[in-house]
This record gives structure tokens, sequence and C-alpha cells, in this order.
């Protein structure tokens, strides 16, 4: 603190000699033309010196002990709330952080095959040698942004499971579609890949490509058939795209579909069909399930979430690292309570999050809708948003939840939805960030530039700018 009220006037003194000099000979040069830009020079030093004196009595301010021990008096209660309250982490350190970073770049990045060897914990020994899988709990970690690998397992470091004596410690709702599709809802890196696709592709996709495969017409596809639309579908996608098989790893995908997969549609004997319809409802309850994993991760008593909790589950796919969505929170932390002992009418229930997630499920009908009530110049009011609701997704939303979306989404507080922010981040939590390139886009990047020289004759036209070919006639 010295140090810096010294340098404050040492700084202060030699900008005000400076300031009276220029004064000086503008004031005796008036008739010459570099008094105007002396003058100029003035103000600006002038300026210089009230910002330099500003910045530093801010530096002496933030280096004092009075605002330490408020700073530090802060922390602590924060950290005493994370103690109190079960269903808070620990603060992150910053080994934990580089960590949680590091893992962030996984998942946005990385091949599928690196993403499920780093996120899946169980190996499995089968007759034919040991295969690796992912509890459900795996797979929403592997998606889910700003969300730490247990310690002890990372990239291929598996614990030993036997499905005959062993007991999945994870608590799955007894009606889970994982545990339809496999005992103790294991994953394996064919069902991994096909869920991805699952949850990254509109339903509309899926009704094309069945039309399209659907030979015969009858609205009915059969096990040949469906392996077709699987394969077309994730070979569109970001996920398939970046999939590479590697025996090494015994990351190999021989069919699209996996066998349990195979005859949890098809039957035991793969001679049954399935409809469009059917799938699409496969589709909704992997959603769901999906949900239920996402839902459990903030409640405390399995049924019901604060506000807090709940716009935490909304904003749970945007990267912690954006400022947006701590601003976000801090709306609803002012706004709301949280804690122990508010009563239970101001809980938000599993049913009205899936009442709002059905909402979200035709978010691209109600964008269009909201966009023609905006155009005929009304705003967007909490009445408007639940009329569109029930509209055009069938969906009864209530007072109180959609009290929270719009404290959520209020970014210049004036009790109307900032809908433009609103489906921008729930588009993204819709897909989870599934549809978006894995890649840093620099290959993207050296294949454009190389197919744009191909187009254009980079070389030839480059030797007749430099003389080295004589030019054509034309």
């Amino acid at each position: 603190i010295l140090l810096l009220n010294r340098y404050t006037t040492m700084t202060t003194k030699m900008l005000l000699r400076l300031s009276q000099s220029l004064f000086l000979i503008g004031h005796r040069s008036r008739k010459h033309s570099y008094f105007s830009d002396a003058r100029k020079w003035n103000v600006r030093l002038l300026s210089a010196l009230g910002g330099s004196a500003s910045v530093l009595l801010v530096l002496a301010h933030r280096a004092s002990p009075v605002h330490l021990r408020s700073e530090a008096l802060e922390n602590a209660s924060e950290n005493s709330e994370e103690v109190l309250s079960p269903a808070k982490s620990k603060k992150v350190g910053f080994r934990d952080s580089k960590v949680i970073e590091y893992e962030n770049r996984i998942k946005f990045y990385s091949t599928p095959d690196k993403i499920f060897r780093y996120f899946a914990t169980l190996k499995v020994s089968q007759p034919n040698g040991d295969e690796i899988y992912m509890t459900p709990g795996d797979f929403v970690r592997s998606i889910i942004p700003d969300v730490k690998q247990p310690d002890g397992l990372g990239l291929d470091q598996f614990k030993r499971f036997d499905p005959k004596v062993d007991q999945l410690q994870e608590a799955l709702p007894p009606n889970s579609i994982f545990t339809k599709l496999r005992e103790h809802g294991l994953i394996s890196f064919a069902d991994y890949v096909f869920l991805l696709t699952v949850l990254s592709t509109p339903p509309k996709s899926f009704e094309v490509a069945f039309k399209m495969f659907d030979v015969n017409g009858d609205g009915e596809v059969d096990y040949q058939e469906f392996e077709n639309v699987a394969s077309v579908i994730r070979a569109s996608g970001p996920v398939g795209q970046r999939h590479r098989d590697h025996a090494t790893t015994g990351s190999v995908i021989q069919h699209t579909v996996s066998s349990a997969l195979a005859q949890y549609f098809f039957g035991s004997k793969l001679n049954k069909k399935m409809t469009t319809k059917q799938f699409l409802k496969f589709q909704q309850d992997i959603h769901r399930g999906v949900l239920r994993l996402e839902f459990d991760r903030y409640s405390k008593d399995g049924e019901t979430l604060t506000e807090l909790e709940f716009a935490k589950l909304l904003l749970m796919y945007v990267n912690q690292s954006s400022g947006k969505k701590s601003r976000m929170l801090k709306r609803i932390k002012r706004r709301y309570s949280d804690d122990d002992g508010e009563s239970e009418t101001k809980r938000i229930k599993y049913d009205e999050v899936v009442a709002f997630w059905d909402l979200l499920s035709r978010l691209n009908e109600v964008e269009q809708a909201i966009s023609f009530w905006t155009l005929s110049g009304s705003s967007i009011d909490k009445d408007t948003f639940k009329h569109v609701a029930k509209v055009v997704a069938r969906s009864k939303l209530t007072d109180h939840l959609v009290e929270v979306v719009f404290e959520l989404f209020d970014d210049d507080e004036d009790e109307m939805l900032s809908y433009r922010e609103f489906f921008s981040v729930m588009k993204t939590r819709m897909n989870r960030n599934l549809v978006k390139p894995r890649d840093t886009g620099f290959a993207r990047l050296v294949s454009a530039c190389f197919t744009c020289a191909r187009k254009t004759d980079f070389l030839s036209g480059l030797k007749q700018m430099t003389g080295l070919e004589p030019k054509s006639d034309d």
C-alpha cells in the first residue's frame, strides 16, 4: 500500500509538470499553428492524470486490509453455505478446475471412442474377452460439462464388475428405460454411439429415414431395414462422423444396433417389425430417462426441486466459463430464498419439469408462434407464454414454473421474456451440445482452403501472375 501511494504521488507530480509545460508553450505560442496541438495534448494529459489516479486508488483499495478482510468473510460465508447444504458440492479447487477444463475439452472435441474409454467405469469378463461398459450415470457425466470424473478413474481405468454377483451402486427408477435395454442398465460402446445419435437427431429426420427405407410402404421396418436407417442417421450426425473403429481398444461397431437393442426392438429371434410411432416413443423414453438422471443430480428428495436447482437444471449445458450463466443464477438467488425453511408449495415437482420438457420438444414450433406474436407488436408476458405452451405443445405449465423461467430469462427486468436468449439457451439444453461439430475447426478450415484452391485452379493462376508461364490468348 505504501508503494502504491508513493507511485501515485510521483505519477501525479510528473503529469502535472508536463501539463503546466504544455500550457505555457501554448500560451506563449498562440500565433503559431502548433498551439492547438499543444492544447490538445494538454487535455489528453489531464485525462490520463485522472484515469491513472483512479486506477491506482482502486488498486490501493483492493490491497487494503479492510477489503481483503471483507472479501475473506464473504468467501467464508459462501463456503459455509456449501458445507451445510447437502445438495451442493464442495468448492472446486485449482487442481480440480484444471481437470474439469481438460475433461470438458474431451467431451467437446474428442472422438466417441476416447470419450467412452475415459468416462466408462466398468469392465465385465465375457467368454470372448473383457468388454467395457458405462453405467447410466457415466453416460450422463460424459455429456454434461463441468462435471468431474471420480478420482482413480480415467482413460482406460475401470473397475471389475460381475453382473451375476455385484450390484450396481446407482439407484435407477424401477421403470427406467436403461434397465429395459440391458441388465443393470449397462451401456456398451455400440449402445453409447446409438444413444447419442438418438438424442442428437430430431424426430422428423427419423420419420423421413423410416419412409425412405420402408420398401413395401406398410409403415413398418424389419431388422435389416432398421440397420440401414440407423447407419444413415449415424453417418449424417456429428457423433458418427467423428467415429473410427479401433480394434486395439475394442471400440469397434460391427452392427449399428447392438444385440441388446435389436432384441428389445425386434424380439429374441429378430423376426418382429417396428413402426415409426414405436421408435419415436422409444426416443421420447430415452430423453426422459436422461432427464430423470439429470433431475436426480440436483433433487434432495428425488421428487422436487427448489427454484435455484431448477435453474441449474435448465442451464446445466451452458459452459461455466461463460459469465452469462452466473449472472442468470444470481437473479434467481436474489429473487428466491434457498433455505430448508421454505414451504413445499414453492418447490417444483418432477411432473412440472416433464411438462416443461414437452414444451422444449416442440421448441421450433413454439419459436415460430412467438415470432408471429412479436411481429404484431406485442410483448411476451407470462399469460402469453402459457397460452403458446398449451396451444402449440399441449403442455400445461404452472404459474410458479413460468414465474421462475421469466425471472431467469428477464435480462432487462421488465417482467417480460427475453425470448431470443431463451431460445438460444433452450436449444442447447434440448440437444445437450451434441449437434455442434466435435472438432476445433482447424481441419475444416484446411479442407476448405484446399477445396477452394482446387476449384479456382490456383497453381495455374499463380504461374500466370508471376510470369512463369505465358498467358493464353484468351
